[in-house]
């Protein structure tokens, strides 16, 4: 059996969701994620795919020239298994991006991000021969006692909700916050890895492709959760 016996077809979110609950690294689904891809292979269930719209898309949307609100795409959220065949990562992708091209023919590019913080670094991605386009030092995401792994939005987003319910537990900065809240907590420094895959030909980037290459250059690698 080969990575060319594998089927997808799309399904609900409901589905979907519960899937990668149990089996993404971070145990989270995005909820406003709106395509989901479940990917076959021997008639089991092995993968799941999520497509959404980008939270800030006004942050995004500039990477290339006269993309409209509604022509890109993020893809979120991959949860599979290392039993499938070799190659059936970058295949389910191909045949993803094959079936949103036929069926949403105005998308003009699909973003992504490699969280090379906890998980990889993209080898999924450069395997798709999407684009490396940053890579950027990340300090933001927090581990709690109970192991938790949160950005520290949430941490501002539930301080300023304090601060409206009762004054007397408003603190200044997250930092306090956190100090007050838990008996202790670290930061998880790493690398973020942003990639773009274009879907029509003649677009112009506002964003320098980056080698491959410079992923090892700046020590930036990671591979099923290891930092290399």
């Amino acid at each position: 059996m080969s990575a060319k016996d594998i089927l997808l077809k799309v399904i609900p979110s409901k589905i979907a969701n519960e899937f990668v609950k149990k089996h993404h690294y971070s145990w989270k689904v995005v909820n406003n994620s709106q395509l989901h891809f479940w990917v076959f292979y021997n008639w089991i269930l092995w993968w799941v795919m999520s497509y959404w719209p980008s939270t800030d898309k006004s942050k995004l949307i500039w990477l290339v020239e006269w993309t409209k609100w509604n022509e890109f795409i993020e893809l979120n959220r991959m949860a599979f298994s290392d039993l499938l065949p070799k190659n059936s990562e970058s295949r389910a992708i191909a045949i993803s991006i094959k079936l949103l091209k036929k069926k949403a023919p105005h998308l003009k590019w699909i973003i992504s991000f490699a969280d090379g913080t906890q998980c990889w670094d993209g080898t999924i991605y450069r395997a798709s021969w999407f684009e490396l386009t940053q890579i950027k030092e990340n300090s933001r995401l927090i581990k709690l006692p109970d192991w938790r792994v949160v950005h520290q939005l949430s941490f501002e987003d539930w301080n300023s909700k304090l601060q409206k319910e009762k004054n007397k537990y408003w603190y200044n900065s997250t930092i306090q916050f956190l100090n007050e809240r838990y008996k202790w907590w670290y930061r998880i420094p790493w690398y973020m890895l942003r990639y773009i895959k274009l879907l029509k030909p003649d677009l112009k980037r506002n964003y320098k492709v980056l080698p491959y290459s410079k992923i090892k250059e700046v020590w930036a690698c990671m591979y099923k959760w290891k930092k290399i």
